[in-house]
């Protein structure tokens, strides 16, 4: 009787390891799957705005998150800081200087009034 279920043991050992592994037919047990790619990336043809940060997910990995898919992001987020700080830092300028030439322009009616 011990025999008996000692061989039903490795018996069933034995088809439940090549049901995993697979029985030699095909490449392997299951077949390659591609990995996770970013399902609704950054738009390229439109400046980011709030709700795409919002929106944006990352597929997970082995480890977190696929790193190639967030430093993507974080480059195009990048860029698109340091061009709006560029444009903001342009117009403070702009119009510093009206502001500048308007207080100029204002006080010059007011000294020929005086004279």
């Amino acid at each position: 009787m011990f025999l008996f279920l000692v061989v039903a043991l490795a018996v069933v050992v034995a088809a439940v390891t090549l049901a995993v592994v697979g029985g030699g037919e095909g490449d392997g047990p299951l077949p390659e799957a591609a990995p996770e790619r970013l399902h609704d990336p950054l738009p390229l043809d439109r400046p980011v705005n709030r709700a795409d940060v919002d929106s944006l997910r990352f597929p997970l990995a082995a480890r977190g998150y696929r790193m190639a898919d967030v430093d993507d992001a974080l480059t195009r987020l990048a860029a698109e800081l340091a061009e709006r700080d560029a444009r903001i830092s342009e117009l403070e300028s702009a119009l510093a200087g009206a502001q500048a030439t308007a207080h100029v322009s204002m006080e010059k009616p007011a000294q020929e009034e005086q004279q």
